[in-house]
């Protein structure tokens, strides 16, 4: 395995042989947020998000962690007509958002807020059909109470990253036992969905592991 997949490194490869971009703008912004280390979606998991948006067809998606606003303008360039409020709480990085939303024309559609995601959820409106989580690893069961009370019923909360390069399974996965704080959290967050039966979620093993919840339609 890569330090970023969790799958054989021979299959990551055929996966991405799939990979199409959206746009030649995007496949640049993908290439220069790699080559500086700025963590935005894998391309499976880019692909399967493009894919499931198209069959669920959300009007409004909030996203906690922007970074610099990748997945964002993903989501707007797959799906016309679609609203995002997405917040990041770096300052640097939402500065980058801040361009790149604008530099793809999308600030009509993509709301940026910087801050705390806590903080700003609760001024929303409760209006989202579709929630992206991708922020603090430790902080994922917050985000998603938090979020979870802006949602309309039946809508699909998407967490990435969620087995942490296969740490959340093992802790031998964690050399040097630095990232305990956040294995601890994450394990407790996938059991408190798992354990909620007003919930249906389904764990995948795409990218780095996605938590897909589908709130009750009742």
């Amino acid at each position: 395995m890569s330090k970023m997949n969790i799958t054989n490194d021979i299959v990551t490869e055929y996966i991405h042989n799939f990979y199409k971009p959206l746009s030649n703008e995007l496949d640049d912004l993908r290439e220069q947020s790699e080559n500086n280390n700025i963590p935005i979606i894998l391309k499976e998991t880019e692909n399967f998000l493009v894919n499931f948006l198209k069959i669920i067809k959300p009007k409004k998606i909030l996203e906690i962690g922007t970074a610099v606003g990748y997945s964002s303008i993903v989501f707007a360039t797959a799906i016309p007509g679609v609203k995002i409020t997405t917040i990041e709480k770096d300052e640097d990085l939402y500065t980058l958002a801040r361009y790149n939303i604008e530099r793809f024309a999308l600030t009509g559609r993509i709301n940026l807020f910087s801050g705390d995601a806590d903080d700003i959820i609760k001024t929303l409106n409760a209006d989202y059909d579709f929630v992206f989580i991708d922020a603090s690893k430790s902080h994922y069961r917050d985000f998603f109470k938090a979020a979870e009370k802006k949602c309309l019923t039946g809508a699909v909360i998407v967490s990435d990253n969620v087995l942490l390069k296969a740490s959340t399974v093992d802790d031998s996965f964690d050399k040097g036992r630095r990232h305990r704080t956040n294995i601890k959290r994450m394990r407790e967050f996938l059991n408190y969905l798992n354990e909620r039966e007003d919930l249906s979620t389904a764990l995948l093993s795409c990218g780095d592991g996605l938590a897909i919840t589908k709130l009750n339609d009742e």
